[in-house]
């Protein structure tokens, strides 16, 4: 590697670990926010559209302030042309992202609660009183699991080209089916494709901003998006967060669900 590429390198870690910052902060906020909003008699859905406005209003801030911008003085006009082409480019994205923040916020207050909910428990020392852990769930049926696959890799506008597509062991979707339990098997996959239809435009940025050929996926990271399975993956983080994470952990590195944690920005981060 070139001196020039560690700075880029360098350079581009350190922009990863401010925005890092910034969404831990703002995972903070939420939490704080949801929990005032409940003491005064605000309930769940009221509190999801209070504060999806509040975080759509930020990136409307973010668009004024883009298309606001202008070229350094003295630029040459070929340069004033591509600045501007950039900046409408770019004002369109985030109009996009704030449309999609406005309603893409169900369900985080009612989580934020069950994770406060948890976190005030007290502890208990005596073995008879440790809940009993959740009965393991039952064995993926194979057929089952190609039959999930097969569905999720019809959804070709939110998927990689089959060039790009890697881990052909099914090891991931194993794991990410591990955590649908029993009794959700029966009309999963309807769920899992109206779950995808639903959030199409929200898919096709992720594909785009963080899939095969994206500067943060030539880092060697994000290496998850793209993948038929990730669609099991998303559908689970943000249906059942906990049950996911508990059964990856038993089986998997955490770093690549950390990462499209981060990418996907869930209901719950559960990253540590």
């Amino acid at each position: 590697m070139s001196t020039e590429q560690q700075h880029d390198a360098d350079a581009y870690g350190q922009e990863l670990a401010r925005i890092s910052h910034h969404q831990h902060e703002a995972t903070s906020a939420r939490f704080a926010v949801f929990q005032a909003l409940a003491a005064v008699g605000i309930g769940h859905e009221q509190a999801d559209d209070i504060v999806s406005k509040l975080e759509a209003g930020a990136v409307a801030g973010a668009h004024t302030w883009i298309s606001e911008s202008s070229p350094p003085h003295t630029s040459e006009p070929q340069f004033e042309d591509g600045w501007f082409a950039g900046v409408r480019d770019v004002a369109s994205y985030l109009l996009r992202i704030a449309d999609t923040t406005a309603t893409a916020g169900r369900g985080r207050a009612a989580s934020s609660a069950i994770v406060v909910a948890h976190l005030q428990q007290p502890a208990s020392s005596a073995p008879e009183e440790v809940p009993a852990e959740d009965p393991a769930p039952a064995p993926v049926p194979p057929l089952y699991a190609r039959r999930v696959l097969a569905v999720a890799e019809g959804f070709a506008w939110a998927v990689a080209a089959p060039g790009d597509r890697q881990w052909p062991d099914g090891e991931f979707l194993d794991v990410a089916l591990s955590a649908v339990r029993t009794e959700e098997r029966e009309g999963y996959i309807e769920r899992l494709e109206a779950f995808v239809e639903e959030r199409r435009v929200r898919l096709e940025e992720l594909l785009r901003a963080y899939g095969p050929g994206s500067r943060p996926a030539s880092r060697g990271r994000y290496a998850l998006v793209g993948q038929p399975e990730t669609l099991v993956i998303l559908e689970r983080m943000e249906t059942h967060p906990f049950g996911l994470r508990s059964q990856w952990e038993k089986e998997l590195e955490t770093v690549l669900l950390d990462d499209l944690e981060f990418a996907w920005g869930p209901r719950i981060r559960l990253s540590r």
